[in-house]
């Protein structure tokens, strides 16, 4: 289905035809994104590059586009809905294909040097059928669109500079937004060499000085890059050692901002867990079951992501001797907290048992962790605290 170019006009009969956009949401969770279909037909019928209506999209929106050219598909991050797009593309075509004089859009695009005393002329717009050439475009604070004129115009006014000059100065008035907006090619890349981008990022951060007070930016770089499930093993690499368990208070906040509610970046945690004992083994291979549980305690890791990482032994990340070793070391631990999961719903349906109190203690004897039930001394007594060190 076709509308006017021009949707302010009403004239069935109006000449300048565009296809209604279609936009397509794919993917879930971060993920998600629209793809705007048949953006070539629509770019087509405005005389525009494809790219232009897309890029102003993702200035309106705040959101991050990509582009593959060969297969035509021009995405826009997020799930947005067809009919929000089209009312903005109507503000693309105002600002960028509409002659300011007749209201048509029989415009091309040129580049115009911006020199200090030529500014005026920034997305100026002249009229292929009549000639006018005094309108000026409202220009979008955020969108760097070449000007649209008259191709035929032979003004040397309109001429583009491509002296060295015309260039640095072209390079240095483009703003900030529009210089960011190359940073979605980034997204383009393979996985690799986005996840190699976010390492680079953090090791600044870190040899900066500067990593304590940039969990913030860490995420936002993760989510820029779409590795954010992935932050915890770089994370892992790069601020924990043989001192993990200090590291774990420090970075705390660092890892729960990826961690938090996602199972998929628990798992990546536990994997950077698994290479960081490799490194330090003598280390740290003994205290596994207490590092797992400053892991818990912190709320970077879930019951259930545990259990599962305890009931198969993968050589992902380390060999698969040396994981069977570590996840030896960590059954007591997971056989600890499985006991204390049944004791917990156990508890919940004997409510008629108030009076007795179910907590884990240590037995020195035994040197084992093991579910005891006992009644306090008094109702001012806490329990006693786990030593989980003496596994």
């Amino acid at each position: 289905m076709s509308v006017n170019v021009n949707r302010s006009v009403s004239d069935q009969f109006y000449r300048y035809k565009m296809p209604r956009l279609i936009a397509k949401v794919e993917g879930k969770g971060n993920g998600i994104k629209t793809v705007i279909v048949n953006m070539v037909d629509v770019a087509k019928a405005l005389n525009r590059p494809p790219t232009y209506p897309t890029k102003f999209f993702g200035c309106e929106l705040g959101a991050q586009t990509q582009f593959d050219t060969k297969n035509d598909r021009y995405i826009v991050n997020g799930s947005h809905e067809a009919n929000k797009l089209q009312d903005m593309l109507d503000g693309f075509i105002r600002k960028f294909v509409l002659c300011p004089e007749c209201d048509n859009p029989e415009t091309d695009l040129v580049n115009v040097s911006q020199s200090s005393s030529e500014k005026e002329k920034k997305n100026r717009k002249k009229d292929k059928e009549n000639g006018s050439g005094s309108g000026e475009a409202g220009n979008h604070d955020n969108f760097d669109a070449p000007q649209a004129v008259d191709g035929d115009d032979d003004d040397e006014d309109w001429a583009e500079e491509t002296t060295e000059e015309a260039q640095r100065r072209r390079m240095e008035e483009i703003s900030d937004h529009a210089k960011n907006l190359t940073l979605s090619e980034d997204l383009e890349k393979p996985l690799e060499e986005r996840v190699n981008l976010f390492y680079n990022f953090v090791k600044q951060k870190k040899e900066s000085g500067t990593i304590d007070g940039a969990d913030k930016e860490i995420l936002a770089e993760a989510e820029r890059l779409d590795v954010k499930a992935m932050g915890p093993l770089i994370l892992s690499e790069l601020l924990f050692n043989e001192n993990i368990r200090d590291q774990i208070k420090k970075y705390k906040r660092h890892f729960l901002r990826f961690c938090h509610n996602n199972k998929k970046a628990q798992k990546y945690l536990l994997g950077g867990f698994e290479c960081v004992v490799k490194l330090h083994q003598v280390q740290l291979l003994p205290r596994v079951p207490i590092i797992l549980k400053d892991l818990y305690d912190a709320d970077l890791l879930e019951e259930d992501v545990i259990f599962a990482w305890a009931e198969k032994v993968s050589k992902k990340y380390v060999s698969k001797e040396l994981a069977k070793e570590i996840h030896a070391k960590a059954a007591p631990f997971v056989k600890w907290l499985k006991e204390a999961e049944e004791e917990s719903e156990g508890s919940e349906e004997e409510e008629e048992e108030d009076d007795e109190n179910v907590e884990v203690v240590y037995s020195s004897s035994a040197r084992e962790l093991k579910v005891e039930t006992v009644k306090p001394d008094t109702p001012e007594k806490e329990e006693d605290d786990i030593d989980i060190d003496a596994i």
